[in-house]
């Protein structure tokens, strides 16, 4: 595998948290066009993925699904870059050839483990160079999960650069202090801001504000780690009560439920459900299409859930009888 006629490929790795909003910015950034031609690889910790599906205007996509790719996926992704390394070798016009791959992390995963493993593989190294670290930080949720996740730390100072979402929605004070606090964790990281995956501005962050006060925390996280859990849904699903279902698995567990998100059907069509914690997402109705892929498949991401007790529960809810 040989790359002696043209520059490496340039790789940007977009990082964050679970329900930072990492797809819906970088659908939007597909939209208009902001990569020109690229290659998107996404990472999904769960065996069932839904990112692939709102992804699919990117020239070209690979799915990594079923572990972070900065831990127990690390080979799959070696193996991945590399057969588009391969490929990209065998095109002779330099017009035509890839020059640019996105690789979407999972919410799970650490952008400095993933840098360190390109970087340190012989083949990659020739042919890939890391161009940024974009990180995704949710605005609503940021400093919760600064102050309890020992990942999300982790995340941020890998960053090159910070993206705040949902920062029309957080309240102004806390953003504020939240933006602080990420200028403390990562000074060298500029900041911005986007709505629904749009860019917007953000006002400079004045130097007497202060961060807010992190407790200390341990790399093994008490609570016990995070882990996915898929349910299977029909087409036939009484989403009134799938919806009080739900609405009760929150309200009891939602502290122990990271992310939630799936495509699931509904009288109004495709719906794509996610929620961070206890905060439902507003539904999203996703275009028909013939393949129908993943759809009735949701994944839960939390401590403490098996895919077995979720299915038990949900299919006595909705035919307690059976």
């Amino acid at each position: 595998m040989s790359d002696t006629t043209g520059s490496r490929m340039r790789l940007t790795v977009l990082g964050g948290y679970l329900g930072s909003g990492k797809t819906t910015w970088l659908r939007h950034q597909l939209h208009v066009g902001r990569f020109g031609p690229v290659h998107v690889v996404v990472n999904e910790a769960a065996e069932t993925s839904v990112d692939d599906i709102l992804l699919a205007t990117a020239s070209g996509l690979t799915l990594l699904a079923g572990g972070c790719c900065c831990c127990v996926g690390r080979q799959d992704l070696i193996t991945a870059l590399r057969h588009l390394c391969d490929l990209r070798s065998q095109v002779t016009s330099t017009d035509a050839r890839l020059n640019r791959i996105i690789l979407e992390t999972s919410g799970l995963a650490d952008p400095g483990a993933i840098v360190s493993t390109i970087q340190g593989d012989p083949v990659l190294i020739n042919h890939i160079v890391i161009d940024e670290v974009l990180v995704v930080v949710d605005a609503l949720h940021g400093l919760a999960q600064l102050s309890s996740e020992p990942l999300g730390r982790h995340q941020i100072g890998a960053a090159d650069r910070l993206i705040l979402s949902k920062s029309d929605v957080a309240d102004p004070a806390a953003l504020t202090l939240l933006r602080a606090t990420l200028r403390g964790l990562n000074p060298a990281a500029p900041q911005s801001a986007a709505i629904l995956g749009e860019d917007v501005a953000l006002d400079q962050l004045p130097p007497e504000i202060q961060a807010a006060p992190l407790p200390p925390l341990s790399d093994e996280e008490t609570r016990g780690p995070i882990f996915p859990a898929c349910v299977t849904v029909g087409d036939a699903l009484d989403w009134s009560l799938f919806a009080v279902w739900l609405s009760a698995l929150l309200h009891a567990r939602g502290n122990d439920l990271v992310r939630i998100k799936g495509v699931v059907r509904t009288p109004a069509g495709r719906l794509l459900l996610q929620t961070v914690r206890k905060v439902v997402q507003s539904p999203e109705i996703l275009p028909e299409r013939v393949d129908l892929g993943e759809d009735g498949k949701i994944v839960f991401i939390g401590r403490g859930f098996r895919a077995e007790d979720l299915q038990r529960s949900l299919d006595h809810f909705i035919n307690p009888t059976r």
